[in-house]
């Protein structure tokens, strides 16, 4: 081949690579159970973890392609974990706090029987480290979403209003998560429910440091509401060195400090309450 060619060739293929996300993003069709902003395809609704026997093949093919309903998940034999407030059944002793599960003996794959699902009309799952809501997103097909890829799909999301207790985002600071997707306001521009308030949801990064240094950082920089940031600064109790796991949105003890901008980095992957969940993505 000629050097013109060679050149000629080389830079087709460097733009076949530069035009290959936006072609991804113009071609992309996603499950029932996400909407699609941009490349990705996020959970519509915070994740809700389902302990199902392996062997339910057919129940577990629904799951992982993202076409699971409340209905068949009953009907299948599959018991919500954790759901918030309080917190109970909790997660089986083979899906440990560290992630590091064990699988059901004879599941093939292999598999600790645990998944995520995106479905409305439950109580979004809680009392989960980052380490377990990890695996469950992994386990279902799907992976946490990064904090670029949360902060966009939560464009639109009221910021965060009122809580007039039956359409507006679940922020009034008592009481506990509700339903998802029964808060009808609570909507982003993209299709994505309660990404405000209910529970604060698990990233996929880390800080280099956790922290307890919080902070209303949108005031300051003339963004609108009051989202507070627990980011950065001197860590927590002088544990400098301890990561520091993000934490997107706000729950609803939050207030009006939830909101789009809100954003944790005050505890170690490995802590848990009845007000974090998480969400994935694929």
């Amino acid at each position: 081949m000629s050097r013109s060619r060679t050149t000629l060739a080389a830079v087709g293929a460097t733009l076949a690579l530069a035009l290959a996300p936006a072609a991804h993003a113009a071609t992309l069709k996603c499950p029932p159970d996400s909407a699609k902003v941009g490349n990705v395809c996020v959970d519509k609704y915070e994740a809700s973890v389902w302990q199902i026997p392996p062997s339910n093949t057919a129940l577990l093919k629904k799951v992982q392609a993202g076409k699971a309903t409340l209905a068949l998940l009953t009907a299948g034999g599959a018991t919500q974990l954790s759901p918030a407030a309080p917190c109970s059944p909790g997660y089986p002793a083979n899906f440990p706090s560290t992630g590091n599960w064990t699988a059901v003996l004879g599941s093939s794959p292999p598999s600790p029987g645990v998944y995520a699902v995106s479905i409305p009309g439950v109580h979004p799952s809680a009392c989960i480290t980052w380490f377990q809501a990890n695996q469950a997103c992994l386990l279902s097909g799907k992976r946490l979403l990064t904090n670029s890829e949360w902060q966009g799909a939560a464009a639109g999301t009221p910021d965060p209003g009122t809580d007039n207790g039956t359409t507006d985002c679940n922020v009034s600071t008592a009481g506990d998560a509700v339903n998802m997707g029964s808060r009808s306001n609570c909507k982003s521009n993209w299709g994505v429910f309660d990404m405000v308030g209910n529970v604060a949801e698990w990233v996929a990064d880390w800080s280099d440091q956790a922290n307890h240094a919080c902070t209303d950082w949108t005031t300051q920089t003339g963004l609108p509401g009051s989202d507070f940031s627990c980011f950065g600064g001197n860590g927590v109790g002088g544990s400098s060195q301890v990561p520091g796991a993000l934490l997107r949105g706000g729950d609803w003890i939050d207030g009006a400090t939830a909101g789009v901008f809100a954003v944790d980095a005050f505890l170690n992957p490995t802590n848990s309450s009845q007000g974090f969940g998480f969400r994935c993505a694929r």
